[in-house]
Order: C-alpha cells, then structure tokens, then sequence
C-alpha cells in the first residue's frame, strides 16, 4: 500500500498512470497476478522495446515488481503488481507557524511492560532473541527500528521544546501500527489504547498483522512470514476531543492536561489484560513497514495570557 499525502510527493505516480498503456499493464497484471514480458507485449500489441519503457515508469514508481525466471529458453522477465492500494489523502490540517516538529525513533521509549511473543530489530538484524523481554532493555535497543510484543505497553517521553510563556494547545501523533499475531493474521483485532500522562486519550481496533506482501521498506533479510507491513495512524488531541483519522474516540481535551512550555508529556501504547482483543502490537520505524517516518510530533502552541505566565527559574 502506497499513502499519498500531497500532489508533490504523489507526482511520479500520478505520471507513471497517466498513460493508457501503462493502465492496461496494471489491469493485466491484476487479473493474471504475474506476467512475463513477452506475454504483456503480445497482450497490447505494442514492441518489446516500447513495454520495456513503460514498465521502467511503473517499476520507478514501485508499482510494479520484476523477477526473473529460468526457462528452457533462458532466463525471462516475469512482471507482477508490486503495490495492492494506493491512498491519495489531501485532506491536510490547516498550517500554524506556532508549531514545534520533532521525530521519536521506535527504539528511544523510556518505560515497558510487556508480554511474549515479543522482540526488536534495527535495519539490519535482530536484537537480542525474539520473545525474550530482557532485550528491551539492552543498550542496542536504541537502534530498533520495529519492535512487537502480545500485550502490556511501551511509553515514550514526548521532547518539549517550544518557547517560553507558551501553553500546549493541540499534539499529533502520527504512527504505523498494527496486531502481533504468531506469524501473520489479516484477520486478527487488536484493541490498542492510547494514553498521555497515564490518562488513557482513547483506544483503537488493529484489524491484524498483515504479511500479504512484503512492506515497501522491509528490508530483504526479514523473514516473509513476519509482520511485513502496518496502517498508518493520526492521533490528534485539541480542545474539542481526541481523534483517530479524523473520527473521534474520546471526550479528553487538551486542556484537561494544562500543558505549558515546562510540562513533561509521557505518550504510552498498550494492549490491557482487560481488552476485549488482545492481539498484540507491532510498531515500524522508518527502515520497515509501508511508510519512511518513526513516531512523528507536531505540538500547537500558544501564548499564555499575560497574567499566566510563571516567573523564570
């Protein structure tokens, strides 16, 4: 799955479809699932040399992936789709220049509990043995760039840097997330709550541990039947509630944490014993999943009314 959030970041793809032929080898291969070269040429009547071209365009674009394979002819270009959706969402949020961004590597939690089957690894290895919660706390964990446990929670301590005299008046979480199933389950919910200073903001349903496809940032190494891929999640808390994707999941306001320039914000994930799901968590950075982003924060600010605002330390 490929989510489009602007016109510029979605440009190459809109120009690789933006063809008639181009089209037809995406309905092809979506009816046939894989498709040798030769096959696609015949099928649209058009010269190896002229697909080789467009099929370059689709392949740039990681829509479509190319295999070869060995024939008593030789090797040849087997073509197959790459990409199951695309998502164009260009519902953006209004811009505020009083916005504090900041980025929180998967690895750089600062507190857990958690339950097997559990474990971590960074771009290019695991950390530590899988399901063995001790390697949470090992030194390498800071590389981690997926981490996934049963149940339990990880917590995160936002950074706050905005400038003095200001209060807090919105934060956007955004994520990518799914279950943990042993091994991978499209079909396997997960009830997944979200709290900030240990009030719990709302929960969301995970609807599985998806392994379909490799994710388009997966490195090679990781294992095919392992979490490939998760949803990508915008959690935003203002003065009207808490939101998931725009649809609200709770009545907890921003102002019912007063936070200002000096507060602490700690941000926690869990699964809870007492959920109706419990089917795990699995968290991608950056290096995996479908999306090139660890935990991203957008702050809103404001200032505090003149007669608020603390002396200085």
């Amino acid at each position: 799955m490929l989510h489009i959030t602007s016109l510029d970041e979605g440009l190459e793809v809109f120009k690789a479809l933006g063809s008639d032929v181009r089209i037809e080898i995406v309905k092809l291969l979506l009816k046939n699932k894989e498709m040798s070269m030769n096959e696609l040429a015949s099928e649209l009547s058009i010269t190896n040399g002229a697909l080789t071209n467009h099929i370059k365009k689709l392949e740039n674009c990681k829509i479509v992936a190319i295999s070869s394979e060995s024939s008593g002819h030789g090797n040849q270009k087997m073509c197959s789709l790459h990409l199951n959706k695309i998502i164009i969402d260009l519902d953006m949020p209004e811009e505020s220049q009083n916005v504090y961004s900041t980025d929180i590597k998967i690895g750089h939690f600062s507190n857990y509990k958690i339950y097997p089957t559990c474990g971590l690894a960074s771009e290019s290895a695991l950390i530590g043995e899988v399901d063995d919660t001790r390697y949470f706390s090992h030194a390498d964990r800071y590389n981690a760039d997926i981490l996934w446990f049963t149940k339990g929670y990880i917590e995160y301590e936002i950074p706050n840097f905005i400038p003095y005299a200001q209060k807090i008046t919105q934060i956007m979480l955004s994520a990518e997330l799914s279950s943990e199933a042993p091994g991978i389950s499209e079909a396997w919910p997960s009830d997944i709550s979200f709290y900030l200073n240990d009030i719990c903001i709302g929960s969301w349903t995970s609807p599985g541990d998806f392994g379909d496809i490799r994710g388009i940032f997966t490195p090679d190494w990781w294992p095919p039947n392992w979490n490939q891929y998760g949803l990508l999640k915008l959690l935003v808390i203002n003065k009207k509630g808490t939101f998931i994707d725009g649809l609200q999941i709770s009545d907890i306001t921003i102002n019912d944490f007063e936070l200002d320039f000096k507060s602490k914000m700690k941000f926690k994930m869990a699964v809870n014993d007492d959920a109706s799901h419990i089917g795990g968590l699995t968290l991608f950075g950056k290096s995996f999943g479908n999306y090139s982003q660890d935990i991203k924060v957008n702050i809103s600010y404001a200032p505090i009314r003149q007669d608020e605002v603390p002396e200085k330390e």
